[in-house]
């Protein structure tokens, strides 16, 4: 009875795409074997992964193979079009955006009242990859960008597990197959391999073959930035130009200033070496003047650690004053810690006590302790009662720093 019940609840759990109780009931002892085809169709990498997680003996190889089948059978046909093929429905399928796990995307369809998840292809390549099969480059890339619209969804568990595959391969050949990518007509294509490069930069601490991937990379990028003409590609070109630390940055950054797209602009200020010189400070200022909010958020963020001269500071005290909460969120998170200690900037803070804002008057705050001014007390007095996600801020410090350095015997 009480493994009836459990095999009834993982099969509750499985169908509400409930990851954590699935971990539960499946460590509780119920078997994940008997839900496994039921959790590959619904489309949930999430889900499939709890399950097989949780195996501690390999699947027999007849399993394994209806279970490859049935991924690939409805990520061929899609979640919609199978889902009308079984049910017979012919009305409009209900298609909402949900999470899957904790951090990627997936389309939830809802039709002739089945519900499933459009994760299949990640599913697939979750299942090729954990039984040794070696899919082609170029299938994986297409599952990537199967869903997007040029622009990309960074996002979709089907994009994300494409991407995750391809990382851990860590061959030179594959490598060179999905750079490949870079120069072929969809913008969907480029723009995944600019993140796999990024993805690929944050895991070269745990590879062996780093310093070639870093090489690569670096021979690369330039002429990328140099001929790319899909702005949402080349943001992101531009930006691991500058992660990368390449000397061309600068001069990308200058070139790329006045561009006529928001997404490439706002990339420009993070190009260029700090200290600002006269040139790039210019340059980043102009954008701090940009109709865009993004982009004058993203001027914000730079010229707040900046030590600024007139007319330079007047472009950060106005940032600090904009009408956008976004950029003064950025301007006064970047200037409480920056370098321009003068009174106009001290005073542009103060004001910023009166903000709607937490965030923001807590920042404000923390600027003026940083800057040993006597309202620093009344400034965190009236930053009001924290919720628990600011536990571990470090702005809080402030104050205690500030009454050490200014009433050691207090």
């Amino acid at each position: 009875m009480a493994e009836r019940d459990g095999m009834s609840g993982l099969c509750a759990a499985v169908a509400a795409y409930a990851v954590e109780t699935v971990e539960e009931l499946v460590a509780a002892g119920a078997d994940p074997d008997r839900v496994l085809l039921q959790a590959v169709e619904g489309g949930s990498p999430a889900v499939v992964s709890a399950l097989l997680d949780e195996r501690s003996a390999p699947l027999p190889e007849a399993e394994r193979d209806r279970l490859l089948v049935a991924a690939r059978w409805w990520y061929e046909r899609g979640a919609e079009g199978e889902l009308r093929r079984l049910t017979g429905a012919t009305g409009p399928a209900d298609v909402r955006w949900v999470r899957d796990g904790t951090e990627d995307r997936v389309e939830e369809v809802t039709l002739g009242g089945r519900t499933v998840r459009a994760g299949h292809g990640a599913v697939l390549t979750q299942l090729e990859w954990r039984y040794r099969i070696l899919a082609p480059v170029g299938e994986l890339m297409a599952r990537a960008v199967r869903h997007e619209d040029g622009a990309g969804d960074e996002e979709h568990v089907d994009r994300s597990a494409a991407c995750w595959v391809l990382l851990s391969r860590q061959s030179a050949e594959t490598w060179r197959e999905v750079v490949d990518f870079r120069r072929h007509p969809s913008p969907a294509h480029r723009a995944f391999v600019a993140d796999f490069l990024g993805l690929g930069r944050l895991m070269s601490g745990v590879t062996d073959h780093a310093p070639w991937y870093e090489k690569r990379r670096a021979e690369l990028l330039p002429g990328w930035a140099d001929t790319e003409r899909d702005a949402g590609v080349l943001a992101r070109v531009l930006r691991l130009v500058s992660e990368e630390d390449l000397p061309q940055a600068r001069e990308f950054g200058l070139r790329y200033a006045g561009h006529p797209d928001p997404r490439v602009r706002s990339r420009v200020p993070w190009m260029f070496d700090r200290p600002l010189d006269p040139e790039t400070a210019r340059a980043v200022c102009d954008l701090g003047r940009d109709p865009d909010a993004g982009v004058r958020a993203e001027a914000a963020g730079v010229l707040g650690g900046e030590e600024l001269g007139e007319p330079d500071r007047a472009v950060l005290l106005a940032l600090l004053r904009d009408a956008d909460p976004q950029v003064r969120h950025r301007a006064v998170r970047a200037t409480a810690r920056g370098a321009d200690r003068s009174p106009e900037v001290t005073e542009a803070l103060a004001e910023l006590l009166d903000a709607e804002e937490q965030d923001v008057r807590l920042s404000a705050a923390y600027g003026l302790a940083l800057r040993d001014d006597p309202r620093t007390p009344e400034a965190y007095a009236r930053v009001g009662p924290l919720g628990p996600e600011f536990a571990h801020d470090t702005r809080l410090d402030g104050l205690w720093h500030w009454r050490l350095r200014n009433a050691p015997n207090g």
